[in-house]
């Protein structure tokens, strides 16, 4: 009886065990597939935003191993891998995860996930690889029971607190990653236990103390990045051991002391060695004449002294950076070393200026290898003559020769330099003419030929160098007149000086072209004739010298249009007249000479007149007036007299003046009546524009098909078309006119658009306002079709036929923020009326073939009125103008527009471009927004906060290839002190646009300075 019992109750556990293994849909499950699959939709379930739509697949339409991402072992049907990385997933990472238990590798890098990591991730002790990169968690080191752990990365993400002891537990740890975070404290000496330790780098983190003894017990080290932290103290002697190590930088610190003689002997592997920015000493290592491994080798801002070894044996070095210590003793025998990089084939860039090198260049500089693109010997004793032979380096981009002792002319051969972008041979003792085939370097952005001996007149041929931003040749003996050619260069926003010359002449009338012109110093020459007006035209001044001249005539009122002068010096000439009281306008102009003049009359009392330590009057007998401070006789009675009888002479004029403009109107107005009785609607817009026919549009776009809509807006529609009157592709903005408000877009972008045309601007073609087949009304645009789409796709989607994200990387960002803004400053300053766009966002901004930015969509574009010289704000009468998140706050509480809305709008696009986050992300509520996140980041780590796919190439190669090691160590390898201050300097500039007050704004003309000036210094080290 008891073996029946027994038998049947064995067939009902064999019958619930089988049924178990099948789900309702009888399809086989594997014993713990359920707690798999549930795991999974949590983890889907904590992720609130999927930009790229990857987790589309995570459905009951297949099995979980099949979903994206998703790895399963093939015997037991179990997660062994999730691979998310750079999907932009916004979200937390849900502690059920813990619950994957046969999970080995964890990839969620390149994402948005906030938050702590939860501790439930100890529960997975088969994991191998845990791969955090670029999010922005937070909290303290996490650390867990995964004592299986091979590969940990944690870098870019928010973590802070220290390393923790128990880090030396984890025994088969290969790759230790945790740069770019907020570490602090001490590296443990526990890390010595991670014997099996490949890759450790802690780098731009805030580290401090030593390095301990203990790292010399990491036998198989290979790559240990320490850069940008606060260690201090001497480098560990066992650290010279580890006779694996191929890579090590310490960057930024505050180490000293001295390296040893046979680091090069103990260490065969090196290969990379970054000592820069600390306070090393003593000569550089004798052994590195047989480092035949080395390919970087930089040791800059130190204070290493002696000669250079012979450097013949190293075949491989590409950069060679010696730059800023104590090096040479100012002997002839000084840069013999140079002769043994002959066999240095891949030398890319080689660095020793800021240093004590003297004697002559060795003729044999010119052996060098052509793949030689930077060469900085600037600041030290070299004497001699160039060598003619320096003009076979026909690749080079970067030539600093500035603070030596060179002689003679400057060599015919540098005309060689096609490539040439920043040319330096200033400070020494060059003669000879500025030669004409300077015209043909035609990439050079930089000049600077300064405190030299030159002679003869300024070649005009200077003027073919188009993309000069920076030109200096003052301090010369040079003589003749001011080719117009040269004030006439338009890319020159940063400097123009040729002062301290014997130049001669009227100043051109051409120097109004220079419109983004910083600083203008002509001072010191033999210059005669009048300031000319045009020099108003150059809104981005802030530095103007013209003393000591012959200056005639009178100081031209047009310098008050200068809005960001500063300094204004005007002393010793021949000026007369009265001082424009107008200057007094100008809010930031801090310093004013116009002594030694023939000056008369009442000089102002507001702005910098009423400081009058930086107002200098002197010799200028005939001037009255001013605050008590300048010492002034008062102003006669007389004067007051005769000025109010032409001030009433001056009225008589213009009512007389006023009267006959308005008998003109009223005669025009009639007129107007007259021939426009029968007009249709707004003939002033459209028909600005060739018209187009509703039928030639509906042909162009196949009936407005499905298949050519590029997109959809508010108020309409944007096609895809082919017009026969033009033989390219347009774009086709389709108005939707039963929306609100579409017939006044359509009215307000062709205001905007009849009279404006730049690079940077959406290019119109023609409108159609007719009927459509039905007899309704139909108003159409016809633009320039963009092939690249929007910038929002480009940071926010991805191609519609690629399986990874569209990628910009910090160069190309860099141009498009530059593109955006010049379309910006032609609107608001070079337009005949100023414009505001009022809806400045991604999704505005179009990328042509060449990935040139256009600004599109004046759908609410806003024109303000001029009256008397003054711009007067105009009123909205549609609410709330822009896009929540780019308008300004001030456009919710009044309906006044201004250039300062649309500044704001700029800075929050600029922050988003280097965030890769959208103002409207759920993080930003609350009172928190992305100026805040920004601004709060920057003060401690700029690199926390850059948008994870920045570095294309690096980012690409991580999704493609999954190797996260290695993207890490190049991106690492390549965020360099330049980089870092390029960043820096733009999220400053984002900060300054969207600040909430508008009076605390900058303006467009200040943003265009601040870029020129970054990108002259960010491509300049690229």
């Amino acid at each position: 009886m008891l073996r029946t019992y027994l038998s049947m109750c064995l067939v009902l556990f064999l019958l619930f065990t089988i049924n178990s293994c099948f789900d309702p849909r009888g399809t086989v499950l594997a014993l713990g597939n359920d707690t798999d699959h549930f795991a999974l939709v949590r983890f889907k379930e904590s992720i609130y935003k999927d930009p790229f739509e990857v987790l589309s697949t995570w459905n009951s339409s297949s099995h979980f191993c099949n979903w994206l991402g998703v790895t399963c072992s093939l015997r037991h049907e179990r997660v062994t891998q999730l691979n998310l990385t750079g999907y932009h997933l916004h979200g937390f990472i849900s502690p059920f995860v813990g619950n994957l238990s046969f999970m080995r590798i964890l990839f969620l890098g390149g994402n948005n996930f906030y938050g702590k990591v939860p501790h439930e991730l100890g529960r997975l002790f088969r994991l191998e690889g845990l791969y955090f990169t670029n999010n922005t968690l937070e909290g303290e080191f996490p650390i867990s029971n995964c004592s299986k752990l091979r590969a940990l990365n944690l870098a870019g993400n928010h973590f802070s607190g220290q390393i923790p002891m128990e880090i030396g537990s984890f025994q088969k740890l290969q790759v230790l990653q945790i740069s770019i975070n907020n570490i602090s404290g001490h590296i443990p000496a526990s890390i010595g236990n991670l014997s099996s330790l490949v890759l450790f780098t802690v780098a731009y983190n805030n580290l401090e103390g030593n390095i301990p003894q203990e790292i010399g017990h990491l036998k198989n080290m290979k790559t240990m990045y320490f850069g940008n932290n606060k260690l201090s103290g001497m480098l560990p002697s066992s650290l010279f051991n580890l006779s694996s190590l191929t890579d090590i930088t310490v960057t930024a610190n505050q180490f000293y002391g001295s390296l040893p003689s046979n680091m090069f002997l103990t260490l065969p592997n090196l290969r990379a060695i970054g000592i820069g920015e600390n306070k090393f000493s003593g000569p550089i290592p004798s052994s590195i004449v047989n480092a035949s491994r080395i390919q970087r080798f930089d040791i800059v801002k130190n204070q290493f002294r002696g000669q250079v070894p012979s450097l013949g044996k190293l075949h491989d070095l590409s950069t060679l950076n010696l730059g800023s210590n104590n090096l040479g003793s100012n002997s002839p025998n000084d840069l013999e070393f140079l002769k043994s990089l002959v066999n240095s084939s891949q030398l890319d860039r080689l660095y020793v200026d800021n240093n004590n090198f003297g004697g002559y260049f060795p003729n044999s500089i010119g052996n060098l290898t052509s793949q030689l693109t930077q060469l900085a010997f600037g600041s030290n004793h070299i004497s001699g003559k160039i060598p003619a032979g320096l003009g076979n380096l026909k690749n080079l981009i970067v030539l600093g020769l500035d603070g030596n002792l060179l002689n003679g002319i400057i060599p015919a051969t540098f005309g060689k330099f096609q490539k040439m972008q920043i040319l330096g041979l200033s400070g020494n003792k060059l003669s000879g003419e500025i030669p004409d085939f300077i015209g043909n370097l035609s990439q050079l952005s930089q000049l600077d030929l300064s405190r030299n001996k030159l002679t003869g007149n300024i070649p005009s041929t200077i003027g073919n160098c188009k993309k000069l931003q920076y030109l200096d040749i003052s301090q010369n003996n040079l003589s003749g007149t001011i080719p117009s050619q040269v004030v006439g260069i338009f890319s020159l926003s940063i400097l123009l000086n040729l002062s301290h010359n014997f130049l001669s002449g009227p100043l051109p009338t051409e120097v109004g072209i220079l419109q983004n012109i910083n600083k203008l110093d002509l001072s010191e020459n033999d210059l005669s004739g009048v300031v000319p007006a045009t020099i108003g035209q150059c809104l981005s001044l802030e530095y103007l010298y013209l003393q000591g001249n012959f200056l005639n005539g009178t100081i031209p009122s047009s310098l008050a249009v200068l809005k960001g002068l500063q300094v204004l010096d005007l002393s010793r000439n021949n000026l007369s007249g009265s001082i424009p009281k107008t200057l007094q306008n100008i809010s930031v102009l801090a310093h004013f000479n116009v002594s030694f003049n023939m000056l008369e009359g009442e000089v102002p009392t507001g702005g910098v007149f009423q400081n009058a330590s930086e107002v200098s009057l002197t010799s200028n007998g005939k001037l009255c007036g001013g605050i008590p401070a300048l010492k002034l006789p008062p102003c006669s009675s007389n004067a007051r007299k005769n000025k109010n009888q032409d001030n009433i002479l001056l009225i008589v004029v213009i009512t007389c003046a006023v009267v006959f403009l308005l008998l003109s109107c009223v005669v025009a107005i009639c007129r107007m009546k007259k021939t426009h009785k029968n007009a249709f609607d707004n003939p002033s817009t459209s028909d600005k524009f060739p018209m187009v026919s509703y039928q030639n549009l509906h042909h162009a776009t196949n009936g407005f098909s499905d298949g050519n809509l590029l997109g959809t807006g508010s108020l309409g529609f944007v096609y895809r078309g082919h017009l026969d009157s033009e033989e390219r592709l347009v774009a086709i903005k389709v108005f939707n006119l039963e929306k609100k408000g579409a017939h006044k877009s359509f009215i307000a972008e062709c205001n905007a658009l009849q009279n404006i045309r730049h690079r940077n601007l959406v290019k119109i073609f023609t409108c159609c306002s007719s009927v459509d087949y039905n007899g309704h009304e139909f108003k159409a645009l016809v633009f320039e079709y963009m092939s690249n789409g929007s910038l929002e796709e480009w940071l926010h989607r991805k191609l519609e036929s690629a399986e990874v994200p569209r990628m910009l990387n910090l160069e190309k960002r860099l141009e498009i923020i530059i593109d955006v803004a010049s379309a910006l400053y032609y609107l608001h300053y070079e337009c005949e009326q100023p414009i505001i766009h009022c809806d400045l966002k991604p999704s505005n901004v179009l990328l042509d073939d060449d990935m040139v930015a256009h600004v599109s969509d004046f759908g609410i574009a806003r024109i303000l009125s001029t009256l008397d010289g003054n711009i007067h704000k105009q009123t909205s009468t549609t609410g709330i103008n822009g896009t929540i998140g780019y308008a300004p706050p001030e456009y919710g509480i009044s309906s006044q527009v201004s250039t300062k809305g649309d500044v704001y709008s700029y800075g929050i696009l600029l922050l988003e471009m280097l965030t890769g986050k959208r103002p409207t992300e759920e993080m930003f509520k609350d009172g928190h927004n992305l100026h805040n996140y920004v601004k709060t980041a920057l003060s401690s780590n700029v690199m926390e906060i850059v948008d994870a796919t920045l570095l294309s190439e690096e980012n690409d190669y991580l999704v493609k290839k999954g190797d996260e090691e290695k993207s890490l160590l190049e991106m690492v390898a390549h965020l360099h002190a330049d980089t870092e201050k390029c960043l820096f300097s733009l999220f400053k500039i984002g900060l300054a646009c969207s600040v909430e007050s508008p009076l605390e704004r900058i303006n467009m003309m200040e943003v265009m300075r601040e870029l020129n000036i970054t990108r002259n210094g960010f491509t300049a080290k690229v």
